[in-house]
């Protein structure tokens, strides 16, 4: 990124404008607090655009999440407000009740659907102090559909979808915050692995090709293009039937 100062200012006063355009004096920027950069990063901008009391941070771990510590530490670091909303008891009970029902879940039902729990519990709590919920995901993982459609990808206002990890990064710590918070080893909290094993591939890999267009590794090449196609759905609006798309009165 040529200058992460700038982009930091830029994302301050966009935050800034945006809740003036769009809330009440008072409504809160509502954050969900995973222990990494993306969230992190949202909320110490947020906090500067609004004032650190607008800003609520929710940690929702599902079941045992072994960083939790690390999302407390930031909402400390950042002197927000927090709860904490464990969402493990009722996705167990939402996968007993469709297993019970005959439906046989798999790994992609198992992973996603407590994310999109957690969006619902955004919401919730949105609804409930008045607020707008901050979507945390970043243009690399936009990018190869490493979010879930309708959880994380949800949200009212989206500050780092046009930045790669690397440029987020970069803000991060434009704005001060630890390398603990903005160097941590991306996970998604509920596979079990990191956001590269996952991949398989390297986010300093995709930032390149996404900026640059290059890539050497022929595979690595083919497996991007082919993630970024088959997830484009994810990122476009819902396709909408239209009886009267040949009428100028419609």
């Amino acid at each position: 990124m040529p200058d992460a100062e700038k982009t930091k200012q830029e994302l301050i006063r966009w935050i800034a404008d945006y809740f003036k355009n769009n809330a009440a004096d008072e409504t809160k920027a509502v954050v969900g607090i995973s222990g990494g950069k993306d969230s992190a990063v949202v909320a110490a901008l947020c906090a500067e655009a609004l004032g650190k009391e607008r800003v609520l941070g929710v940690l929702m771990p599902c079941g045992e999440q072994s960083d939790i510590d690390v999302a407390r530490d930031t909402c400390e670091t950042l002197g927000i407000h927090h709860f904490e909303i464990n969402i493990g008891e009722t996705a167990r009970s939402l996968f007993d009740l469709l297993e019970d029902s005959g439906i046989r879940l798999n790994e992609a039902a198992r992973v996603n659907t407590p994310a999109r729990l957690r969006m619902a519990t955004l919401y919730a709590v949105s609804a409930a102090v008045g607020g707008r919920v901050a979507n945390t995901c970043n243009l690399s993982e936009d990018w190869v559909g490493y979010s879930t459609k309708f959880g994380d990808s949800a949200g009212d206002f989206s500050p780092l979808s046009k930045l790669t990890v690397t440029e987020v990064k970069a803000v991060g710590k434009a704005l001060g915050l630890p390398e603990r918070f903005t160097h941590k080893l991306p996970i998604d909290g509920l596979s079990g692995k990191s956001d590269e094993e996952n991949l398989g591939f390297s986010y300093e890999v995709l930032d390149r090709y996404i900026r640059e267009k290059t890539c050497e590794d022929t595979e690595v090449k083919e497996k991007i293009d082919r993630l970024r196609r088959i997830n484009m759905h994810k990122l476009l609006p819902m396709p909408v039937f239209s009886p009267y798309k040949n009428s100028a009165d419609h």
